[in-house]
């Protein structure tokens, strides 16, 4: 009897062990990967872009990389920091995603690598968030950013809007967080340097919706307005501007011309046309990878925007980053991801917008374009190229430790002397 049972329990022993075996090799051949989004709120818009481009990447690599099955799983979030880690932390804890590509906005990105820190075992990569901070200062060593950040996004364009538009008095209005924070230091140091003068700066709450009291605020002897909105922010904004007689130029941070916002409707689309503005994109760049890009974004995506958004095309580059590195390790996760890691701080990609190489603090280096909003034959507004600035770095040119002393961008910081 006791023999008959023991043949019965390695009989059933072995079958369990297949099923096991079964299941991890099965878990194995798959990569649980997070694509984390603002889907709700004022940037709603950007969101849904962002995941075109996402899913973009993956379809083009058939959802495979290393020899591996992506499995996505998508979070989100609505721009603020609270529901970005909420997000990020049920990617992470309860859906186990072993790779993280987000979030898209800069408060979200600063919350998220600090969380990202708690995490060891996960690899997160940003999708657009450009907040200076989120790796210029105390980075998390598993957070990597393939797209440049809002600074970065400036280059060029305060020395073209003093220089060549001859606008030597601005104010500017921005939402009151660490990306329009950064995106006015891009844009300040060059022009304050050049010899412009910030006669006044406004800030908004994310969502604001009347923007009277500032339209109402704006002096008569500005020459223009630098605005850094988004989303609905900008729409409502450049609205009222033109609805309370506002009749100065604009200057535009990168999200402001986004095609989120050129591609929309309503009477704004010819006072724009002719606004400078600078960012990790432009509409009618030349490259051929560009081109191919925006083909295969308007061939996927027939209901989605003229061209790719800049939050397409950020998604798209981290998306793209992640695969490689993957393909490069052949998917092997080991190790706390070791091999994998390593891959992507010395990985160098060619994306749609040119060469892309990380830094010490694993963020981008970049080429960034000055543009100027034009109309097409279509009617449709793009940004059109003025120049090429080339493989810019976080601290434009200027080395670390001076950089560093100008001190964490805010409200007032920086101030033109």
């Amino acid at each position: 009897m006791f023999g008959v049972t023991r043949r019965m329990f390695l009989a059933a022993s072995t079958a369990v062990a297949l099923m096991v075996g079964a299941g991890w090799a099965q878990a194995d051949d798959t990569i649980k990967v997070g694509g984390l989004a603002t889907l709700e709120g004022a940037f709603t818009v950007l969101g849904q872009d962002s995941m075109r481009g996402l899913n973009l990447a993956l379809a083009e690599h058939n959802s495979m990389a290393g020899g591996k099955k992506i499995q996505l799983i998508t979070g989100s979030s609505n721009a603020s920091p609270d529901s970005a880690v909420n997000a990020a932390r049920k990617l992470v804890e309860q859906d186990g995603v072993q790779i993280l590509i987000g979030p898209l906005s800069g408060d979200e990105g600063l919350a998220v690598k600090n969380y990202a820190k708690t995490q060891p075992q996960v690899t997160f990569i940003n999708g657009t968030s450009a907040a200076q901070d989120t790796t210029l200062r105390d980075p998390a060593p598993n957070f990597y950013r393939f797209t440049t950040d809002g600074a970065q996004w400036q280059a060029g364009l305060g020395e073209y809007a003093f220089t060549t538009k001859g606008y030597k008095k601005v104010v500017t209005i921005a939402e009151d967080y660490s990306f329009p924070y950064t995106q006015v230091l891009g844009f300040m140091l060059g022009y304050c340097k050049a010899g412009g003068h910030v006669v006044n700066k406004f800030w908004v709450p994310i969502g604001n919706k009347d923007f009277s009291s500032i339209v109402a605020s704006i002096p008569d002897d500005i020459d223009a307005v630098y605005v850094a909105l988004g989303g609905a922010d900008a729409v409502n904004f450049l609205t009222q501007y033109q609805q309370g007689g506002g009749d100065k130029p604009m200057i535009g941070g990168s999200i402001t011309v986004d095609q989120t916002i050129l591609g929309s409707e309503g009477p704004r689309k010819t006072y724009l046309v002719g606004t400078p503005s600078a960012g990790p994109i432009a509409d009618n760049w030349d490259g051929q990878k560009w081109k191919d890009f925006v083909a295969a974004y308007k061939k996927a995506y027939p209901d989605g925007f003229p061209s790719p958004s800049l939050f397409a095309h950020g998604y798209y580059v981290e998306t793209e980053a992640m695969l490689a590195a993957l393909d490069k390790v052949g998917g092997d996760l080991s190790d706390g991801q070791k091999k994998f890691r390593e891959t992507l701080a010395a990985l160098e990609i060619d994306t749609p917008t040119g060469k892309v190489k990380l830094d010490k603090n694993r963020n981008a280096v970049a080429d960034i374009f000055l543009t100027e909003v034009a109309q097409g034959e279509d009617g449709h507004l793009f940004n059109k190229v003025v120049k090429v600035i080339p493989q810019v770095t976080q601290t434009l040119g200027t080395p670390e430790d001076e950089f560093l002393k100008l001190g964490p961008v805010g409200r007032d910081n920086p101030q033109c002397p």
